[in-house]
């Protein structure tokens, strides 16, 4: 039976862990305390700039740590409000299956990569070499871990505070589309090229999570893993689980389910995972 298996099981209590996701708000918001504090101290602003904020100058200077520096920086209350909020949304359900260590290492890397693609077109193109802060990119590679995570999921988000529900493929080739465009704009003041960057660290750092390949079309509507013994992480079956027999059900649909709640607890699955699980249930009380 399921039930049998020791992560089916109820967890048993453990002393509540500080969840990474509230830590970095807390952090986010210490930081923005501390700079309105130092800015109303002479030249407060201008060392800001030159040895925390990410710019080409300060790197061409040997100031590589402004490539962490600047995520927890922000340029004003709207600023650091609206990365806050993504953060929070979409923070927790990631790192709830990613775990604390994976998330942290996908926010920061999603900032760092995220920098160094805006300071790459900093170096081409004059309109993007200007002192960048803000956790944008670490927030952006948040959502898009979140769109991997829910690739055929259906959900709604509000966007300008219209409620739309989408697919998380289609929320990923959105943000990337909308970063794109914004990069055109060169006189919005944005940092677009270091959204783009973290839209694409969180893409690929996610998929290699779960994946560790890029999946193969075998047959129309079904992909399947390119190394033996690889999972499919997403997939949209050739068959409907009722019309598979039991046995291939549940070493293809259900195996896959039961690792990822042993590998980071029931709290993780999809309302479709959970369904899958309903499912095997009843196909094994029949037995």
């Amino acid at each position: 039976m399921l039930e049998d298996r020791d992560y089916m099981r109820q967890p048993a209590y453990h002393e509540p862990r500080v969840s990474f996701t509230v830590a970095l708000l807390i952090i986010n918001a210490v930081v923005f305390v501390i700079q309105l504090i130092v800015s109303q101290f002479l030249r407060g602003a201008e060392i800001e700039g030159t040895y925390f904020a990410l710019s080409l100058d300060g790197l061409e200077h040997g100031y590589v740590w402004q490539l962490l520096t600047f995520q927890f920086m922000h340029a004003g209350w709207m600023h650091i409000l609206f990365n806050s909020l993504a953060i929070f949304f979409f923070g927790r359900p990631v790192e709830a299956v990613l775990g604390r260590s994976r998330f942290l290492a996908l926010y920061l890397s999603s900032g760092i990569i995220g920098g160094v693609v805006q300071m790459l077109f900093a170096l081409k193109f004059q309109s993007f070499n200007g002192a960048v802060v803000g956790a944008s990119a670490g927030a952006y590679g948040l959502v898009a871990a979140f769109a991997v995570l829910n690739w055929q999921e259906r959900f709604t988000l509000l966007i300008y505070f219209i409620p739309v529900t989408m697919r998380g493929r289609t929320l990923m080739w959105g943000l990337i589309a909308f970063a794109l465009i914004s990069m055109a704009d060169v006189n919005n003041g944005v940092a677009n090229a270091a959204h783009l960057g973290g839209i694409l660290t969180g893409f690929f750092y996610t998929r290699q999570i779960f994946q560790g390949h890029w999946p193969r079309r075998s047959e129309p509507g079904e992909f399947v893993a390119a190394g033996k013994g690889k999972k499919r992480f997403w997939s949209s079956a050739a068959k409907t689980d009722e019309e598979l027999p039991t046995d291939q059900f549940l070493k293809t649909e259900v195996d896959p389910i039961l690792d990822k709640i042993s590998a980071h607890g029931i709290q993780s699955l999809t309302v479709r995972e959970r369904e899958t699980l309903e499912k095997a249930r009843s196909r094994m009380a029949k037995r």
